[in-house]
């Protein structure tokens, strides 16, 4: 086995650089078996494996002892069988049959260039095994190594398509896949699968996760698939019990509920998110400041993770059924609570707030920060997508986007809350002043961990990332913050990246030398160097920081 490398990522994570996607493998799958308190999840990808922790639990020096003591475990069956040392482990595994219908658009293109026939191209294809290796860019797209050698020196096309429909079998740069959902991609299509690769009704919701073995089969053209209907929900829309559009009848009894009367421009369900389920290629995900969500549930007597709405810009407007306990925390807007009568009661950000039936509440335009979070005292008796009520907007896991009308009834609030149900907005608990939130004209300084990439940046592209300011384009939301600068970060190292595990945090600089600031929302992988990582400490602050502010960054040590 090759020197690996241990190169940071940040102060939460390290990424293992090896020599070739088996050892990866074979070193994940010793990991995956000796997981110590403290790591969060593992990331395989084509040739690195990124480990997240929690700092708290366990310290970084730490992580990297048990890493090496996984590599001493590998390296002798790696130094045996180099080639095929994770392939062959797998042969034990059960193998997931996928029929296709091989009618591809590539199909023939592809049989050119590997100067095979049409039908012997299909044969090589499903003559083989494969292992799924690593998950990408989506929930149920995993990269399927091995396979016949032909295919390995496939490239992926000049020019990606901007839809590639859901179920498409593909290959390109050493892999197949299946893409499990309508997407943009640049892979060459070779058929199409009636299978649903990513279904949330079922357990586990992906077909294949890393570690399976996978072998294609000829599905014949008149076969007909009666047994998997064709279902047109989005993934992670819920069900009609989670989206109501009307009140029960008056004098009917109720549960306590609160409906929508205006959105604002982007209202979502948020919690801690999904950490952990990097095998299903989901994200974290997650409300974006973390740190006033769990203030808001403070105020109403709520357990730091229950759910909240999580508002942009303001402008939210609801009315609750039966008696309420509310608080509103994050950037800076006014609060307003209005009776059926039409009087102003009192209220106020940061303050519990209790209303009565028929009350409304409206969070105006923020004028510092750009999210608030609106927590309600039970939290909202919604059902969670693999454990969480958060809104992935960019895998599409988890409730929509929330819209007028929209009716959401309320858990049983907590025997001790310690708030009255008495006729004042203002409730017994208060949290103090917020801290600066950044307005559109300041420059906020974000502390960042040099690396894991930077040695693919000409020299002093770490100083240029430090001495000058980037502004934050109108490009930017809950996946990523979309920066730009006078100067552009230049790459010494032009050749393209393997794909592999990035963070919340990830400073990512494209071709055009403009980085791209990952948030909550980022995907799983990604194939552009990552110059260096946004400090812990300054995640809350990332999700506050509005379109037009300007951003500088200061290198700390881990």
């Amino acid at each position: 086995m090759s020197h690996p490398r241990f190169l940071p990522a940040g102060d939460a994570a390290l990424l293992l650089e090896l020599h070739s996607l088996d050892v990866v493998l074979a070193v994940f799958q010793v990991a995956s078996r000796t997981l110590p308190s403290g790591i969060v999840d593992l990331v395989p990808a084509a040739r690195t494996l990124l480990v997240q922790f929690d700092p708290v639990a366990i310290e970084g020096a730490a992580v990297k002892v048990w890493l090496q003591h996984c590599l001493k475990n590998t390296e002798e069956a790696v130094r045996k069988h180099p080639a095929t040392a994770f392939t062959d482990s797998m042969m034990s595994t059960p193998c997931i049959e996928i029929p296709v219908h091989y009618n591809g658009e590539d199909l023939d293109a592809v049989a050119e260039t590997l100067h095979l026939g049409r039908d012997e191209l299909i044969e090589r294809h499903t003559g083989t095994d494969f292992v799924a290796a690593f998950a990408g860019f989506a929930p149920g797209f995993v990269y399927l190594a091995g396979g016949d050698p032909c295919f390995h020196r496939l490239r992926r096309r000049q020019s990606p398509r901007t839809r590639v429909p859901a179920g498409s079998v593909a290959a390109a740069g050493g892999f197949s896949a299946v893409y499990p959902s309508d997407s943009p991609g640049g892979w060459q299509l070779l058929g199409v699968t009636p299978l649903k690769m990513w279904d949330l009704d079922r357990q586990p919701p992906a077909l294949v996760q890393p570690g399976c073995r996978v072998r294609f089969c000829v599905l014949p053209a008149k076969t007909r698939i009666i047994s998997l209907p064709v279902d047109v929900t989005p993934a992670g829309t819920p069900g009609p019990e989670c989206r109501k559009k009307t009140l029960p009848p008056e004098g009917s009894e109720q549960k306590r509920s609160i409906q929508i009367l205006k959105p604002g421009m982007q209202t979502l369900f948020q919690d801690f998110g999904r950490p952990g389920k990097a095998l299903l290629g989901v994200s974290p995900s997650g409300a974006l400041d973390q740190a006033s969500m769990m203030q808001a549930n403070y105020l109403v007597s709520n357990p730091p993770e229950a759910a909240v709405l999580e508002n942009a810009g303001g402008g939210l407007e609801i009315v609750v059924h039966g008696r309420v306990v509310v608080a509103v925390t994050g950037a800076v807007a006014p609060v307003a609570v209005t009776r059926p009568s039409g009087m102003r009661a009192p209220a106020a950000a940061g303050h519990a707030l209790v209303l009565g039936e028929g009350d409304t509440l409206r969070i105006g335009t923020v004028r510092a920060g750009v999210r608030c979070y609106l927590a309600v005292q039970g939290g909202f008796d919604v059902a969670k997508v693999l454990g969480s009520l958060s809104t992935d907007v960019l895998a599409h896991i988890g409730p929509p986007m929330l819209r007028t009308g929209d009716l959401f009834h309320l858990n049983a609030a907590p025997a001790d809350s310690g708030h009255p149900l008495q006729s004042q907005a203002l409730g017994g608990r208060s949290a103090p002043a917020p801290a600066h939130m950044p307005e559109p004209d300041d420059v906020v300084v974000l502390d960042i961990v040099l690396g894991p990439r930077l040695d693919w940046f000409r020299p002093g592209a770490g100083t240029l990332l430090q001495q000058q300011c980037w502004q934050v384009t109108p490009q930017s939301n809950r996946v990523g913050m979309r920066l730009s600068g006078a100067k552009p970060l230049l790459r010494q190292q032009v050749q393209e990246l393997p794909s592999e595990g990035t963070v919340m945090g990830a400073i990512q600089v494209p071709a055009n030398g403009q980085p791209v600031l990952f948030l909550a929302d980022h995907p799983l992988t990604g194939g552009y160097p990552v110059i260096a990582v946004v400090h812990r400490r300054h995640h809350n602050l990332l999700g506050q920081i509005p379109v037009g502010a300007q951003v500088r960054f200061n290198a700390v040590s881990v």
